[in-house]
């Protein structure tokens, strides 16, 4: 009886004998190991996803800027030779059944819109316009700039489409049934998107500059917390990787717009305070922290999506793969379109408005009189021309590089159809690897010579990769 009642009282439940089994109570972690080695594979994902993104927004950056350097370098020395060949034309006769090459013909558009549209621009007055927005109420600017964002993203995706019916509709063979309005309407048509989308952009580096301007930077703050806003709206959504795809085109496109719009600013700001350097000074912190925020905000976006949808780091290098594979495939003989054209489809940046207006900020900031700023216009001009060069041949060395990596060599020098040009980088890489050797020996010969002849124009490219 005397044992029982001690066994009792031991099995008593008591405070002590709780704290007890509380303190030196185990657990073995290797018990669900599969769990906590994903979670673990989560975190190393999350702390690569900043440095894979920043590759992919540096490469996709430079291609904007190599589409954007293209329309004031080489564009108006090719619309000067197609000029050319225009009116040489009655006197060499016709060598062929086309009066100009297709490219030639979307070259003189190009130029013509440009042309027209610079012209249209001067009746724009921006010195008003930027006392009619800095007029209006914090909030009501607020309002304003959200809508300029999304009329901005509406105009880029139906403005391509209006360029490209343009380009097609004058180059169509002729032997085919007439199906559109004529040349001339769509024409007008692309000048006339072309002048509003430029005169939208102008709102939009007016409203940013009334926000450099504002003296407790209220209206700056409220405009870069949105950027985090854009969080909320995008990361608990259910994304694959094609969406994930269109968004970092999106989100490159944003950022290189944004650096042209600070561009401007800073240059309305200086001649506004006779190209003091002082002022420099006093704009720079605010132009970084508003390039920081752009970043930061970037990457949690995509550090969080790729968390929530299990997609792991090396999906961007596919995304770089892909991009590269366009930059390769338009320098082939038989490229069904301009390179900057296959950008403006791609990441919704179309140069053409940007470059409009660019020029008419520094036209009216910058007088050029005389001789001397003549020759410094030249040399300007040439620097471009220099810059757009090496620009060029380090990321299409780098864009070889990146194909060769991803095995899609297959794919370059087969003429692209409807179904394969939106096809996902993994879907390239499976089309490949299905392929026979015996199939694709011959094939491969001939693949690596095309290579090396594009890496020989690419070697200071390969060099620095």
């Amino acid at each position: 009886m005397k044992r029982t009642k001690d066994q009792v009282l031991t099995d008593m439940p008591s405070l002590l004998r709780f704290m007890c089994a509380e303190l030196t109570r185990g657990y073995f972690l290797e018990h669900n190991e599969a769990k906590y080695t994903e979670g673990r594979e989560r975190v190393y994902t999350c702390m690569r996803i900043p440095r894979e993104l920043e590759r992919l927004m540096s490469f996709g950056f430079f291609l904007c800027l190599d589409a954007f350097l293209y329309v004031f370098t080489l564009l108006p020395l090719r619309t000067l030779l197609a000029f050319l060949r225009l009116l040489t034309i009655p006197c060499c006769g016709l060598g062929g059944s086309r009066f100009l090459q297709p490219a030639q013909v979307c070259d003189l558009l190009k130029g013509l819109i440009m042309v027209l549209c610079y012209s249209m621009m001067h009746y724009v007055d921006y010195a008003m316009m930027y006392h009619l927005i800095r007029g209006q109420s914090v909030i009501k600017l607020y309002i304003i700039y959200n809508m300029l964002e999304v009329a901005d993203r509406l105009f880029s995706s139906f403005g391509q489409d209006i360029l490209d019916a343009l380009y097609w509709t004058a180059t169509e063979p002729k032997s085919r049934k007439r199906a559109h309005i004529g040349v001339i309407p769509h024409f007008f048509m692309a000048v006339f998107y072309v002048f509003l989308h430029a005169i939208l952009i102008m709102v939009q580096a007016s409203t940013l500059n009334v926000a450099f301007n504002s003296h407790n930077k209220s209206l700056l703050t409220i405009m870069m917390s949105n950027n985090f806003v854009e969080i909320k709206g995008s990361v608990f959504k259910k994304f694959e990787k094609n969406n994930l795809f269109q968004m970092s085109n999106s989100d490159i496109k944003e950022r290189f717009t944004n650096s042209v719009l600070l561009l401007i600013v800073c240059l309305r700001n200086m001649e506004q305070f006779s190209w003091n350097s002082d002022h420099l000074w006093v704009l720079l912190p605010d132009v970084f922290i508003v390039i920081l925020s752009e970043v930061a905000v970037d990457i949690i976006k995509h550090a969080f999506i790729t968390k929530f949808n299990d997609i792991t780091a090396d999906v961007y290098s596919e995304y770089k793969a892909s991009l590269a594979f366009e930059l390769v495939s338009s320098r082939q003989q038989n490229a069904y379109t301009d390179y900057s054209d296959s950008v403006a489809r791609r990441m919704g940046f179309i140069p053409l408005p940007l470059a409009v207006l660019l020029i008419r900020v520094v036209m009216s900031s910058v007088k050029i009189q005389g001789a001397l700023s003549s020759v410094c216009l030249l040399l300007f001009y040439l620097g471009l021309i220099t810059m757009k060069v090496l620009n060029n041949i380090v990321i299409l060395g780098k864009s070889c590089r990146y194909v060769k990596e991803a095995n899609m060599e297959g794919k370059l020098f087969k003429r692209p159809t409807a179904q394969t040009s939106k096809q996902t980088p993994k879907k390239f890489l499976k089309l490949v690897s299905s392929e026979t050797p015996q199939s694709t020996e011959l094939k491969h010969r001939t693949i690596k010579k095309d290579l090396l002849e594009i890496d020989r124009f690419t070697i200071c490219g390969n060099r620095i990769g």
